[in-house]
């Protein structure tokens, strides 16, 4: 059945919705295989038609053949945009919550042009948040809102010395217990020194 292959795709994308499938490569070649395959079927019958309909001057019984394989191949494209469309919002929503470095189980699920293009993204992203005021902005540091403006940390690992904005330096050891203003301290939440304690 035309477009059968096509609607796997984004049944595959649909089941998978928290979680990125691998880049199902061989079936979007058998449907781009299939595209080309019904254009040149419709290339065909339309030149029969143009023949026919020019010689005779009615209507050929290929009319509703012609329909059918220009509707397939609509919808064979219509399925391709949407599975690699979903596939790199979801890459972009990625880049908010991993930052530029995607995870290796997520990264071996990608083919090479969506990480082509999530470099690139990346790249973009950051080039537009330095640009943003004097020293630019993390605009990935705070994607909710703060309740507050400071917040209990808990050192999980020996980092050493760190200074804060204001010139106070702080000795990090684990197990070590901090009163710090939030957008001091988020970068090292993300990376595993610091866990916030609620």
């Amino acid at each position: 059945m035309f477009a059968e292959k096509a609607c796997n795709l984004i049944k595959e994308l649909s089941r998978c919705e928290e979680v990125l499938p691998p880049y199902h490569t061989e079936l979007v070649k058998e449907v781009c295989t299939e595209i080309k395959q019904l254009h040149e079927q419709n290339k065909e019958d339309g030149a029969i038609v143009a023949n026919e309909s020019s010689i005779a001057g009615y209507a050929n019984a290929l009319y509703p053949t012609l329909r059918i394989g220009s509707s397939a191949v609509k919808r064979n494209v219509r399925c391709l945009l949407a599975y690699h469309y979903n596939r790199l919002k979801t890459l972009r929503t990625m880049r908010w919550e991993f930052g530029s470095i995607l995870p290796q189980d997520i990264k071996t699920n990608l083919s090479s042009d969506e990480i082509e293009w999530f470099t690139k993204y990346s790249r973009s992203f950051a080039k537009y948040m330095t640009s943003i005021g004097e020293n630019g902005l993390n605009l990935c540091l705070d994607l909710r809102p703060p309740k507050s403006l400071y917040i209990e940390v808990k050192c999980l690992m020996d980092y050493g010395k760190f200074e804060l904005s204001d010139g106070t330096i702080l000795l990090l050891k684990k197990d070590s217990r901090h009163y710090l203003p939030r957008s001091e301290c988020e970068e090292l939440i993300t990376q595993g020194v610091f866990q916030h304690i609620v």
